[in-house]
């Protein structure tokens, strides 16, 4: 095994990202070919810090097969107002429409709900940020080590409503899209 500098790791790590290969077997491959070890949430981090292309990473989902003979009659999926329709729409599309619906059919205005990723980890996360919501409370969120989402509201600061937790999470999923 060879001894390899952090330039070199940091470009292999890249490299075998952007080839599309997952953390866990570029994990194995630093292990195996360099003899160096690192926790999967020490090369997550520090991958985040690199170029790489996170969509190569994405899993590309197989093609909804060809609607039977029988069914061709029928009017297409963007025709119809079936909920049993809702797959056929892709996912770019659909990714608020569950959560649009309780709002009265207007979508969610996120422009108001303020979300900020923070370059710097607080320390037990794995990452954080500050948000303003609607309301006008602020706070601290934060996603731990477990994936569990939490919030620490700023001093003084009011109660967000039920609509601003909403609104909160569409806006932070939206930023978080391209982690």
């Amino acid at each position: 095994m060879e001894q390899i500098s952090n330039q070199q790791r940091d470009k292999f790590i890249m490299d075998s990202l952007n080839q599309g290969m997952s953390l866990s077997d570029v994990q194995k491959a630093l292990a195996s070919d360099y003899g160096l070890r690192m926790t999967y949430l020490e090369l997550r981090m520090l991958a985040l810090q690199l170029q790489v292309d996170w969509h190569k990473q994405d899993k590309k989902k197989p093609e909804p097969p060809a609607p039977p003979a029988e069914t061709q009659d029928m009017p297409a999926a963007d025709e119809t107002s079936s909920a049993g329709e809702q797959d056929a729409v892709p996912a770019e599309e659909d990714d608020y429409a569950d959560d649009e619906a309780p709002m009265g059919g207007q979508g969610p205005d996120l422009s108001r709900t303020q979300v900020t990723v923070s370059k710097l980890v607080r320390p037990g996360t794995s990452l954080s940020g500050d948000v303003v919501f609607d309301s006008g409370a602020k706070g601290e969120w934060y996603i731990d080590q477990l994936g569990r989402l939490g919030l620490d509201l700023a001093e003084g600061s009011s109660q967000p409503n039920q609509n601003d937790i909403m609104l909160f999470q569409l806006a932070l999923r939206k930023q978080l899209q391209g982690y």
